[in-house]
């Protein structure tokens, strides 16, 4: 493993964002290490809506949010959020209801207090850091999948419904 210090790490994940194929999860890791926190508000704000990206590091995870078509994450207020849309068979954004809900906590993870999810019904958290003021990165932390054992899912969220379709 190298270091992966860089003067402008929100700018290195956009690029990331970009990237087709395979990613090193070390490269993620370092880089994510390197965000700013956010507060839970930051969210909520502009109707909470985020449209979801993954970085393919090679997770298990990853699979299964392409399978469920995975949409994104509603953050109605930080004590209601609609921790997994899906787009479903017509196209339309829809909540996952068999993941239930979550709500926002900030969390101390990888050295630095942010906002995290915490689902109501699953042994899950996704710690969110700052890229700019339209995207967030995740790394969920997966009690029945520990990352010492499976990797860290990491992902992005950008502000707003269908910033990947346009960007694709």
């Amino acid at each position: 493993m190298y270091n992966y210090i860089c003067s402008n790490p929100e700018e290195e994940f956009l690029k990331l964002t970009q990237q087709n194929g395979k990613i090193d999860a070390d490269t993620v890791t370092q880089l994510y290490d390197q965000l700013k926190p956010i507060e839970p508000s930051f969210l909520c704000k502009d109707g909470g809506e985020w449209e979801g990206g993954c970085f393919d590091t090679g997770h298990s995870g990853i699979e299964m949010l392409k399978k469920m078509n995975w949409a994104g994450e509603t953050f109605k207020s930080e004590n209601d959020v609609d921790a997994v849309m899906i787009y479903d068979q017509d196209g339309k954004r829809v909540w996952l209801k068999e993941y239930g809900s979550a709500q926002l906590r900030e969390i101390k993870f990888r050295g630095k207090v942010s906002t995290a999810m915490v689902y109501d019904n699953y042994p899950i958290i996704d710690h969110f850091r700052y890229v700019n003021d339209n995207m967030v990165v995740g790394a969920m932390d997966n009690k029945l999948k520990p990352a010492e054992q499976h990797g860290t899912l990491y992902f992005f969220l950008t502000r707003g419904i269908n910033f990947l379709k346009k960007n694709q």
